[in-house]
């Protein structure tokens, strides 16, 4: 997709048949680290989760996205072009680390943009809700999944870092409170809110 200027995105992708993409920690910190040099210089991060087969940003498309970057015939804007790399780069990486060859993401990123829901009244949430629905939901994805028992012993998401229990430089916290209802002295208890089925199935 063509990402839009001020506009707030859920990004998520996969391992090829949802293989595991970060066996062991250093892949984890191997991803983050080329995502500080792909993704930082044209987007801001909000939130992240990395799993052990698929990952999620919330990210804030600013103006920088207008800078269209053009390769070879096609011309692409700075987000898609810096998520080809960072995926790129990481396989790399990966198959020589592990001997392998190919790609190790599904082809297509998903990347959905959460500025413009349809706000009906079929759909009551507005777009305050669904910002903060979204951050929660990133975080709580290795709870859901069973991986810990509390998010904060999950070392691979920028939960640690919302709950002042990591100095992560990562995500725009600003960004959190403006768009996300972000406070730290209630962050611990908002993040465990419980987000309804119907909501995570239609808009995650």
């Amino acid at each position: 997709m063509k990402f839009q200027s001020d506009k707030l995105y859920h990004i998520y992708n996969q391992g090829n048949n949802r293989q595991v993409i970060f066996p062991t920690t250093e892949d984890y910190l191997i991803f983050l680290r080329i995502t500080r040099k792909c993704i930082l210089p044209i987007a801001d991060i909000i939130s992240y989760s990395l799993m052990p087969n698929h990952f999620h940003f919330m990210i804030y498309a600013d103006q920088r996205c207008l800078n269209l970057i053009k390769l070879g015939g096609i011309t692409i804007d700075p987000i898609t072009n810096g998520l080809r790399k960072l995926l790129s780069g990481y396989a790399r990486i990966y198959n020589t680390r592990y001997q392998q060859t190919g790609s190790r993401f599904r082809q297509k990123t998903k990347a959905k943009c959460l500025s413009e829901i349809d706000l009906t009244p079929a759909n009551p949430l507005q777009n305050h809700d669904y910002y903060f629905n979204c951050f929660n939901y990133i975080h709580q994805n290795p709870l859901r999944a069973k991986l810990v028992t509390k998010m904060e012993d999950w070392e691979f998401s920028s939960f640690k870092d919302y709950a002042g229990l990591r100095n992560g430089t990562l995500c725009n916290k600003e960004l959190a409170v403006k768009y996300c209802s972000y406070h730290p002295e209630s962050f611990l208890k908002t993040s465990y809110k419980v987000i309804p089925e119907e909501i995570i199935k239609k808009f995650f």
